[in-house]
C-alpha cells in the first residue's frame, strides 16, 4: 500500500461524508457521492473475485455464506486498493467524523467489509441490521446504465415499501441500524453483475473473525483513544 493511495482514499471519503445529503424519512439515512477517487473506485469495481451461482436460492445473504467475499486477510495483502479502503475506514479520523455526522458510537468495534456480487434471481427480504452491527454503509459500484434501478429498497415498516436509491457509481447509503431501519432488495431483473461493498462496524460479539479487516485491532475514535 502506497501512502498516497491510502491517504487519497481517506480524504475523498471524508469529503463525501461531510457533504452527504441527509434524509429523515422513513428513518434517518445519508446519501454520499464520489466516495473514493476515480482511479481507486475503478480498481475496487474490477477486482477479480469469482461470482457465485445462487442456483435460484435467495432472500438472505446468509443463504450463500460459503461463497461470500470479504476485504480481509489475504485479500488485503493481494489488492492494494482493498487495503486502502480498509485503512480509510479504520482511521480514527474517519471514525470521529462518522460518529459526529451520524450520532453513533463506533468506539471498540471491528471493521467488516463484504464485497457483494449479485446476479439475476437475487433478492433480499426487508430486514433491519440490528444487534451486533453499529453502522451500515452500502457502496454502489456499477456504471452500467441498465443497473440504475438496482439501488437499495427502503421501507417504512416490514411490509410497506417507501422508496429506492438509484444505483449510481461511487455513491453510497449510510444508516445507523435500529429497530426501524427496514431495507432490502425487491426482486427484479439484474443485467450483468450488481457489485457493492457492504461496510459495517460490528461489536466484539461478532464471531466470524475471518470476516473482519483487522480482527486483532479494535476501531478507536480519537475521543476515546486518549
Amino acid at each position: 500500500m502506497t501512502p498516497g493511495l491510502s491517504e487519497g482514499m481517506k480524504e475523498n471519503l471524508h469529503r463525501a461524508i461531510a457533504t452527504a445529503r441527509v434524509f429523515q424519512e422513513p428513518y434517518r439515512h445519508w446519501a454520499l457521492s464520489d466516495v473514493f477517487p476515480k482511479d481507486a473506485f475503478e480498481s475496487l469495481k474490477t477486482m477479480p473475485f469469482p461470482v457465485a451461482d445462487i442456483d435460484g436460492v435467495s432472500g438472505t445473504r446468509e443463504a450463500h455464506n460459503a461463497d461470500r467475499i470479504y476485504l480481509s486477510g489475504d485479500n488485503l495483502e493481494t489488492f492494494p486498493v482493498a487495503r486502502g479502503a480498509a485503512e480509510a475506514f479504520q482511521a480514527p479520523e474517519t471514525v470521529d467524523l462518522l460518529e459526529e455526522t451520524c450520532g453513533c458510537d463506533l468506539d471498540r468495534t471491528y471493521l467488516r467489509m463484504e464485497y457483494a456480487q449479485d446476479v439475476d434471481g437475487f433478492w433480499l427480504e426487508p430486514h433491519t441490521d440490528i444487534g451486533v452491527k453499529r453502522f451500515t454503509m452500502l457502496l454502489y459500484m456499477s456504471d452500467d446504465p441498465r443497473q440504475i434501478d438496482l439501488g437499495t429498497d427502503i421501507y417504512s415498516d416490514e411490509n410497506t415499501h417507501y422508496g429506492r436509491l438509484p444505483f449510481e457509481p461511487n455513491t453510497a447509503l449510510i444508516f445507523v441500524p435500529a429497530t426501524n431501519t427496514w431495507h432490502g432488495f425487491e426482486k427484479r431483473t439484474i443485467h450483468g453483475i450488481r457489485r457493492s461493498i457492504i461496510i459495517n462496524y460490528v461489536t466484539e460479539e461478532w464471531r466470524a473473525r475471518d470476516q473482519l479487516a483487522y480482527p486483532d485491532a479494535l476501531v478507536r475514535s480519537k475521543a476515546h483513544a486518549v
